[in-house]
């Protein structure tokens, strides 16, 4: 399947961010290595009938789900709901629980709730291009080839826990 092209033209302001989000990464992840602290998130696995939409953030080698963090007194539901409408431009969508997984990823303790939304076509999609530059629909044979997050890698092994 084709990748899905960037959706804005890049600002000086969106390079800003991408250069601050590169260097702040792995100051972040020396931190949480000393430290080891606990962390929630939510991804969200969008199926465009067999493929999934990868995204690609601008501090990252590997390729991901959107999601992200969940705040303080935030439902992992409204935090899927949240990241999902920043990162790729889309909200109200019917999300699907569809588990859990704990493991140690950046060197932070983490507990990813994962969310799926099935769809027959893609949407038109919204990237930041600040944290997200690129977003890509790979197909099942696809996913073995490529380079993903330790949490999706966990979502696609179906070693659900927690």
């Amino acid at each position: 399947m084709p990748s899905l092209e960037r959706a804005r033209s890049t600002s000086l302001v969106d390079s800003v961010w991408r250069m601050v989000l590169r260097l702040g990464f792995p100051l972040a992840r020396a931190w949480w290595h000393l430290r080891r602290p606990r962390h929630e998130g939510a991804l969200i696995a969008i199926y465009v009938g067999q493929a999934l939409l990868l995204v690609k953030s601008s501090y990252r080698t590997e390729w991901s789900f959107p999601g992200g963090s969940i705040r303080p007194g935030e439902t992992p539901d409204a935090a899927a709901q949240r990241e999902m409408e920043e990162e790729i431009g889309l909200s109200s969508y019917p999300l699907l629980p569809s588990g859990s997984v704990c493991g140690i990823w950046d060197g932070r303790r983490d507990r990813v709730h994962f969310f799926e939304l099935h769809l027959d076509c893609i949407p038109e999609l919204r990237l930041d291009n600040r944290e997200i530059i690129a977003a890509h629909l790979a197909s099942p044979e696809e996913l073995p080839g490529i380079a993903l997050t330790g949490a999706v890698a966990a979502y696609l092994g179906r070693d659900l826990c927690c």
